[in-house]
């Protein structure tokens, strides 16, 4: 019996292989440091492949950077949940944010990239900041501001905001620091239920403490 190879089949082997090699190395490295010899010689191609298939480094680099994540959100649509009492809707926030923390190595690599975007920015971010992140971070301010009982949003309100969902985005960009210090806190999906309902604690607590900061300057 003779075994016909599909050409069609080997091109798009090549291309993913390219892709998920050039997630993992961006992801642990960063745009510069990855070169494009080292993310070839991983995915078993040729040099010449990348501008085949991405037109250059920058075109790979987007691709690794929105690919892998398919229709995954990144992170929670408050909105969706802001009937709910505040820590179930914070819970819920942390919950979906960790969450593919339980999905493998694949989508870690695809949030630990996203996050090293935002301190190591080459454009591909803007994208997602219009998409996904003032949205979501919109909707999460709409919803301190309802909870604390606020006739405008002010900056303290972004502030605390980005404090929230900072303490979050930490064991994204810090989970190699987190491995070696406590790596119980993300190896399991109990663990990480676990993180999300401390997080949704602590939030809430942040939260209480700025309405009674607000309260003492009336």
């Amino acid at each position: 019996m003779v075994t016909t190879e599909n050409p069609a089949t080997d091109i798009h082997d090549a291309r993913s292989r390219l892709v998920m090699s050039a997630l993992r190395l961006f992801a642990e490295k960063g745009y510069k440091a990855a070169s494009t010899r080292e993310i070839c010689d991983a995915a078993g191609a040729n040099i010449s492949a990348i501008r085949y298939y991405f037109g250059d480094k920058a075109g790979l680099y987007r691709a690794a950077f929105t690919e892998p994540m398919g229709d995954l959100p990144c992170g929670s649509n408050v909105a969706e949940y802001a009937d709910l009492p505040l820590r179930d809707v914070l819970g819920r926030f942390f919950s979906e944010f960790l969450e593919p923390f339980k999905r493998g190595a694949e989508l870690g690599l695809v949030m630990k990239l996203h996050f090293r975007e935002m301190i190591e920015p080459t454009g591909a971010w803007q994208q997602e900041i219009d998409a996904e992140i003032k949205p979501q971070h919109a909707a999460l301010v709409s919803l301190l501001q309802a909870h604390l009982g606020l006739p405008d949003i002010d900056a303290d309100l972004h502030r605390l905001a980005f404090a929230m969902i900072g303490m979050a985005v930490y064991f994204y960009v810090g989970q190699e620091v987190v491995s070696v210090i406590s790596p119980q806190i993300l190896t399991a999906p109990n663990a990480i239920d676990a993180l999300a309902e401390r997080l949704a604690g602590y939030a809430v607590a942040m939260v209480e403490g700025e309405a009674a900061r607000r309260a003492g300057e009336c």
